[in-house]
């Protein structure tokens, strides 16, 4: 297993072209894909529902990293565990019962993840740490792709890892938002682990597979400031 992983959501992919999009990506060495369900309510935009993460399975073997911006999520996981995800990341906010939540996620056979929004503090999820296979760092308020990076999510990153650290948890530590080559060393500095690329891939004027091995290539350079490893 890789080190560090990168994720494409494939919100920002040609959907006319998906099955396409993900072979590329499969292709340039992409090691998770990153769908992202959003309802309408919790956040503005709508999207994705199961049948998408369906399709996407029949297509890729790479794990699927469904992230659940919606509102009682606990109604929508067996379908998309049946539909084909590898990982269920839902939202703190959205879950008045996480500590549930996550272990329903586990017991349909799937990895748990909680995310957090920017304005969401780390105290709001310190509680299921422990449990949780994943913590997901909203870097851009969630709902639209295309987003600028909101420059604390690097100092959020470096107190959940300092948190998990400190339990010897080895969850992973991913960031969602304007992910670009000349942020993604600093993330991974403060402890990020996997990250979720948008635009940065799909959007990329040399196309996907550029995009993806800029990614990778800026995460073996050192921090400029000479702390990276």
């Amino acid at each position: 297993m890789n080190r560090y992983v990168i994720a494409p959501s494939i919100l920002s992919a040609d959907f006319a072209r998906l099955g396409e999009e993900i072979a590329a990506c499969e292709s340039a060495g992409a090691d998770w894909l990153h769908i992202d369900v959003m309802d309408g309510h919790f956040v503005p935009n709508i999207t994705m529902g199961p049948f998408i993460v369906e399709a996407c399975r029949r297509v890729t073997k790479l794990p699927l990293d469904v992230h659940l911006m919606i509102e009682k999520p606990e109604r929508h996981l067996e379908a998309f565990a049946k539909a084909g995800a590898s990982r269920i990341n839902v939202h703190v906010e959205t879950c008045p019962q996480l500590q549930d939540t996550l272990q329903q996620i586990k017991s349909l056979g799937c990895e748990a993840g909680v995310a957090l929004n920017p304005d969401t503090t780390v105290e709001a999820i310190r509680a299921v740490m422990p449990q949780a296979d994943l913590i997901l760092v909203m870097s851009v308020y969630p709902g639209f792709s295309g987003q600028g990076f909101i420059p604390g999510s690097v100092a959020k990153v470096a107190e959940i890892r300092k948190k998990l650290d400190a339990l010897s948890s080895p969850a992973w530590i991913e960031v969602d938002g304007g992910v670009t080559i000349e942020n993604v060393r600093k993330l991974r500095d403060a402890g990020a682990t996997a990250f979720v690329a948008a635009t940065a891939v799909f959007k990329h004027p040399q196309g996907a597979v550029v995009g993806i091995h800029a990614l990778h290539n800026a995460l073996t350079l050192p921090s400029p400031s000479g702390r990276g490893k």
